[in-house]
């Protein structure tokens, strides 16, 4: 599967150093923050989009992807791979700037990077972890062909308040362990 991925909202692609811009243009924004994990910044300042792509930008294997539209980065979708017996699961996330929500837009580019690791990282799960409050962030996993497994009790605490989280998964149908591949 090639690299970037086009879809009908959107292009998921590599970040680039030039994408500073777009994204505190697109990232500092309380509303986008505070569905997300701490290390997601507020205020997102320039500084932190700098080190962002100083980390992202060129990284093998590629994890973190922009959501691209009309040539200009609006959001992100990362994976987190996980190690020893954990080794074919990932974490995904993602982020959307508030001005393009209820488009369609992070559906498409969660369900193209969840078929991009699949086919191209052999991961056998993806899994998120959303607010279970996050309604939209759950309907989002839910179209883009995750399951929910379950709601894990006060797993969480952001900004001082203690917060479910909801499990999603998704399984890699055509995963195959590597020794059996041969």
């Amino acid at each position: 599967m090639p690299m970037p991925l086009e879809g009908r909202q959107c292009l998921v692609r590599p970040w680039r150093s030039g994408d500073v811009e777009a994204i505190v243009k697109h990232a500092n924004n309380i509303n986008v923050a505070k569905q997300l994990r701490d290390r997601f910044p507020h205020p997102y300042t320039r500084r932190h989009a700098i080190d962002f792509l100083h980390h992202a930008v060129g990284s093998e294997p590629l994890t973190n992807f922009a959501i691209d539209r009309a040539g200009e980065a609006i959001g992100g979708v990362g994976v987190v791979p996980g190690t020893d017996i954990e080794c074919y699961s990932a974490e995904i996330g993602y982020w959307l700037s508030e001005t393009m929500w209820g488009r369609g837009i992070t559906t498409e580019a969660v369900a193209l990077v969840s078929e991009y690791i699949f086919s191209e990282r052999n991961m056998l799960r993806l899994f998120a972890v959303p607010f279970a409050d996050n309604q939209a962030s759950r309907r989002v996993l839910e179209k883009a062909g995750y399951a929910c497994e379950g709601i894990m009790q006060a797993s969480s605490v952001k900004a001082g308040e203690r917060r479910d989280q909801a499990l999603y998964a998704r399984i890699n149908p055509a995963w195959r362990h590597p020794i059996s591949a041969i």
